[in-house]
């Protein structure tokens, strides 16, 4: 399994329904040095889906080390995006909302 599934796969499992609320959005995950996935999140529901989604709510770009780093608190999300270390395209706003959904 690679690391970048492991990341995914841990975030899935913290998934946090009530943070979520009514939401309905796809996150498309473009990692510069591993694979991509895409996390959609509809009713209340999580899916992980290996690959890139052709209709994504909000795309972020970044390296594995970010998304760890993220993913774990050791950077804040916000901090990392104005370094330029994530770039984002479309709902830049709902990207702001990762670490309610996935908590730590």
């Amino acid at each position: 399994m690679s690391d970048s599934k492991t990341i995914f796969d841990a975030m899935v499992a913290k998934f946090d329904a009530d943070a979520a609320d009514d939401m309905e959005a796809i996150f498309q995950f473009d990692l510069d040095d591993a694979d991509n996935y895409n996390i959609t999140i509809d009713d209340g529901a999580c899916t992980l889906a290996a690959g890139e989604h052709d209709d994504a709510t909000v795309t972020l770009a970044m390296d594995l080390e970010t998304l760890q780093d993220v993913m774990s608190g050791e950077l804040d999300g916000m901090a990392a995006f104005m370094q330029g270390k994530i770039r984002a395209d479309g709902d830049i706003m709902l990207a702001t909302k990762l670490t309610q959904i996935f908590p730590l």
